[in-house]
């Protein structure tokens, strides 16, 4: 297995190539509007770090959000075309998910996952201490999140920027590309079709939809 993965749902752009048995090449950057700018450079990036083609792959995962449109969009669209293109192996992740495999190293109790989603709101799932999904995803305000499961550690950017309510992050505060390429591999998380999972409609729609 050569196995390309990506998340774009965050401000954070991440990239890494896993050969089946370790990840062997990181690459990434930020930037809340530069995901179309910055994915296929950091692709590259990765690729020729592994010594690769694109042709030498055989799966690609992406993380499917929940996000806002347009960076969730960016990465999706991206595998699809990989995986039409070069008949690769497709594998869609909740970047929810993504976030909790690598917390749940680190935590030994149930714990939530909060990114941000503008707004003032966040994008959450409530998971158990070995990362499983136990509810979720959902968007919904901070303090709503907070009251509701008051005392749970809560991992992730949406923790950070709402720290006043949900008291900061307790563990990574972005996917990991890696994480999400092992957890693949690992077949330790739920596998989901290339759909974005936006939770809420975008900001432009057509009037007569409105």
């Amino acid at each position: 297995m050569l196995l390309l993965a990506f998340d774009t749902a965050t401000p954070a752009i991440t990239v890494a190539v896993h050969d089946g048995t370790s990840v062997v090449a990181q690459a990434g950057g930020e930037g809340a509007t530069a995901h179309g700018e910055q994915l296929a450079p950091a692709i590259r990036e990765a690729l020729a770090q592994a010594g690769l083609v694109p042709a030498d792959l055989t799966d690609v995962a992406v993380g499917v959000g929940p996000g806002p449109f347009t960076g969730l969009r960016v990465g999706v669209v991206t595998a699809l075309t990989l995986g039409a293109t070069l008949g690769l192996r497709t594998h869609g992740v909740c970047t929810l998910d993504v976030l909790a495999a690598e917390a749940a190293t680190d935590l030994d109790e149930e714990f939530l996952v909060a990114t941000d989603a503008r707004r003032r709101e966040v994008y959450w799932g409530r998971y158990a201490a070995d990362g499983r999904r136990l509810e979720g995803p959902a968007v919904d305000l901070p303090a709503a999140v907070a009251q509701r499961f008051a005392g749970l550690p809560v991992v992730g950017r949406g923790a950070d920027v709402h720290a006043g309510v949900l008291g900061g992050s307790r563990g990574p505060i972005d996917p990991s590309a890696a994480a999400l390429a092992t957890a693949v591999v690992a077949e330790a998380v739920e596998i989901l079709p290339l759909e974005p999972l936006y939770l809420r409609r975008p900001d432009a729609v057509p009037i007569d939809q409105r």
